[in-house]
């Protein structure tokens, strides 16, 4: 026996589109987006820190930098829930 929300089956719900959660659809099309972005910047370029300067493709760079945000997205979403 599955569990359901109370609404006629078959019948789209609230913040769906096709039977998919608009969240799943948002975050699929994000994720396209950026890894599109990634691969359109292949050259390598120099990256500068405080002290040193590190020669590597671009597309490093930005795999770098997502992960960064998501990371503090998530670390940020953590300490709001509590």
């Amino acid at each position: 026996m599955t569990k359901t929300s109370g609404g006629i089956p078959g019948q789209k719900q609230p913040g769906e589109i096709y039977g998919i959660p608009t969240r799943v659809i948002a975050i699929v099309v994000i994720v396209v987006l950026a890894l599109w972005f990634l691969f359109a910047n292949l050259d390598r370029v120099q990256i500068q820190f405080w002290v040193f300067t590190v020669t590597a493709p671009l597309w490093i760079a930005l795999a770098a930098t997502l992960l960064a945000g998501f990371a503090l997205g998530w670390l940020v979403k953590g300490r709001r829930d509590r």
